[in-house]
Order: C-alpha cells, then structure tokens, then sequence
C-alpha cells in the first residue's frame, strides 16, 4: 500500500465516536435503543403531505437560492418574528441550512481562524468538537456542575450550573467565541434569563461572537411558559447567531433541514462559508418544512408536541421512579440523565477491548445493551478526557420514541432491580 497518499491532520486522528459503538450494538442485541436521539415516528401528516407534492413541483427538484427558498424563509421570518421581539427579514437575517450542524460547522468556517479559541459548555454535542478543530481553531472547555447530591435524589436540570467565574478564567486573547446549547443536550436545561446574561456580559466585555445552538427550541416543558433566548437580552442580538432545526422541531431528522437566525452582518459569513460547501440546501424538504411552520401558526402542532413528550417522559422516568435510581428531569429536550452509581455491574464482566481508554460509564452502558437490553449513551463522550470523571455515573436515554417503545424498554428496565445497590 502507498504511503504517499495521506488524510489531512484534521481527519486523521478522530477516533471511533460513541454512535458507532453502540448502535451498531444496540442492532447485534436486539436492545431497545433509546441511545441516539432519533425518533421511531413520522413527521405530522401536513409536512409529510406537503414533501409528498413538492415532488410533482418541478422548481421544487432543482437548485433553490443559496440563502434558501422563500417559501421557508417567509415561513421562517412569520414563526420566530414574535419568538425573537423583532420583525425579521428574510432576505437577510435567516439562512437555511442543511441541518443545524451544517449551520454549525458553517458559522465555524465563516469565522475560526488558525490558533483561535471556542468556549464550549461540557457536556457537549460531540459534533461541536471536531467542527471547530477542522477550522485549525481550539475548542476550551467549561463543565455545567449538578448539586452535590445528584447521587441522592431527582434533580431539575436547572440545578446544572455553570460557574461564571469559571467561564472568565477560560477567556485569553485568543477566544474568538462562545457556543451556548440550550435546551441542552444531554442535561435538558434551559438557562433562565440571569444566566443568559452572564454569559452575555462576558461575550460584550470581550466582543465575542455568541453561537446559540437552540435546535430544542420548540420543547420545553411546563411551569416554562416561553423559551428565554439569549439573542433577546439587552442588546446581545447584534453578536448572536441562533441555530434551529427542522429535524427536532418536525421529527424529521433525516431531512437536514436547518437554518441561522441573526443580524445580516453576522449571516453573511455563514452564508459565504457555505456556500462552497454545498450551494444550496435540499429543496423538496424545505418545502414540507415551510409548510409545517406555516401549519403551526393557525393549529397548536409544537403545543401537541410538547404534550405528547411530556407523556414520554412520564414512563421513562417513572420506571427509574420505581427502581430508585436519581436523575435529572429535563425542562428541555427529549433526554433522561439517569445517575448510575447505584448499578452494580458484576466486577467479573468481560468488556471488549474498543472499550479500553474510555471514560468509565462506557462499561456501565455496555452492559446495560447487552445484559439488560437497552441501549443508552455514556455522556463521558460530551466531555474532555480530563473531565471524564464527571460523567463517571450518568447514563443518558432518549425518550424521543413511540410510547409501546418506551413501555418495552421500561420493561426490561425492571430487570436491574438485583443490580441496584440497596441504601
């Protein structure tokens, strides 16, 4: 083999990622996967009517404006308008994407030089990571902390805090930005307004761009009456770009539809950055997708939504109720940060080698595929390595599943009541 022809240093040295261990184990065990967040269900019967005659629209299958169609920026501009306290203009303050970590990676693009400095909240969407580090640039890393107790009790994961102090003490020179998730992934925290402007105040003091990762914008859960977004604070929307997703907020994530919200002097670097990427975005989605916002704004499609995950999370999270393990209650997303310190995983299992140099809590969902049947997510990988022991003893699993899916996988969840360490 010709040892002439070498990858770039920035593809390289990814190493195997967490989805490729263990869905394909999740598949080879016949577990109940409620590890990656993708939905086992359809998109509401309008988006998919909607994708279905954007088919037999011959403009529809051809190459739509860079900036993407009108349709969905109109819908677009329509929808987030009164979500943002501002009338948005769609020819220049929305770009669409596709999916949100296109719109991501884009933004990275458009503005990470060489050498130049990330602040990223652990734990993290794994994408952020390698997305900066493409660029040249450096991701800096800031731990979210749960109460003392987490161990002990069911927590809000309002109760995750981050350290402002902390958050000053990682600003150099160098940082360029600051990556804020929210709902978060994997906590389901929503930060409430005083955190948002700390954050804020930071980004201002050290003219930072913001990037707001809210793909999880459209779930959230009561007493939380409207999503806090760190664009409407003070005057934080001249450095702020906000990022959605189709996929989250239709449950259609193989669509890759996504877009940016912000001040057109901030868009336009996405917009050039992408552009050499891929042109233009997947033009029959972004039909059903317009569609489906124009939809919400006359029927309560994201207000059904949220009262069908409320009801998804009630059975998962009643079984570990009923097992006694603590975990974090999300006001956010579709994720379960179940504590695992009571699971006691027989010291003489057999764990293969793919696990060796991982953080602890890839063994604890390991066997918990193999050995119980259901597939959650060792957080660690949202971490870096030096802070794998704060996700030594949590499991996350996604409740973004149809209810007969989640009573089976609360079902065999029962099986570990002789693994849990009584009190």
């Amino acid at each position: 083999m010709t040892t002439k022809i070498r990858p770039a240093n920035r593809v390289s040295d990814f190493a195997k990622d967490v989805w490729s261990i263990f869905t394909p184990l999740a598949a080879e065990t016949q577990a109940v996967n409620l590890g990656q967040g993708f939905m086992n269900f359809g998109p509401p019967a309008v988006i998919q009517e909607a994708a279905r005659k954007a088919l037999d629209i011959v403009e529809a299958n051809h190459y739509s404006h860079p900036r993407g169609r009108p349709r969905l920026r109109n819908a677009l501009a329509a929808s987030y308008s009164e979500q943002f306290n501002r009338k948005l203009d769609p020819e220049t303050e929305i770009l669409v994407t596709a999916g949100a970590n296109e719109g991501m990676f884009a933004t990275f693009a458009g503005y990470l030089n060489e050498g130049d400095e990330v602040i990223c909240m652990e734990p993290f969407f794994d994408q952020y990571i390698s997305n900066i580090t493409m660029q040249g640039a450096k991701p800096v890393c800031v731990p979210l902390r749960p109460p003392a107790d987490a161990d002990t009790r069911v927590i809000s994961s309002s109760e995750w805090k981050l350290d402002i102090n902390e958050l000053k003490s990682k600003i150099t020179p160098k940082t360029k930005m600051i990556v804020l998730n929210t709902p978060h992934n994997p906590v389901g925290k929503v930060f409430d307004e005083n955190e948002l402007r700390e954050i804020g105040q930071v980004a201002q003091e050290h003219d930072l761009l913001i990037v707001s990762d809210e793909v999880y914008d459209r779930l959230y859960y009561p007493p939380l009456e409207r999503f806090p977004r760190i664009a409407n604070i003070d005057n934080l929307w001249e450095r702020t770009i906000t990022v959605g997703s189709g996929g989250k907020s239709f449950a259609a994530t193989g669509w890759r539809i996504g877009w940016l919200i912000g001040p057109e002097n901030l868009i336009q670097y996405s917009l050039a950055a992408q552009t050499r990427v891929l042109f233009c975005v997947n033009s029959p989605c972004q039909e059903a997708v317009a569609a489906g916002l124009e939809a919400s704004l006359t029927e309560p499609l994201f207000q059904n939504q949220i009262d069908e995950y409320i009801k998804k999370k009630e059975i998962l999270s009643g079984v570990f109720d009923e097992l006694g393990l603590p975990y974090t209650s999300p006001d956010g997303a579709y994720y379960i940060l179940v504590n695992t310190s009571k699971i006691q995983v027989p010291q003489d299992y057999t764990f293969p080698s793919v696990l060796d140099g991982r953080g602890s809590d890839f063994k604890t969902c390991y066997w918990l595929t193999k050995e119980i049947g259901v597939c959650s997510i060792p957080p660690s990988e949202f971490y870096e390595k030096d802070h794998w022991p704060l996700a030594a003893n949590f499991a996350r699993f996604a409740f973004c599943k149809t209810e007969d899916v989640l009573e089976q996988a609360a079902e065999r969840l029962r099986k570990l009541k002789p693994y849990i360490r009584a009190e």
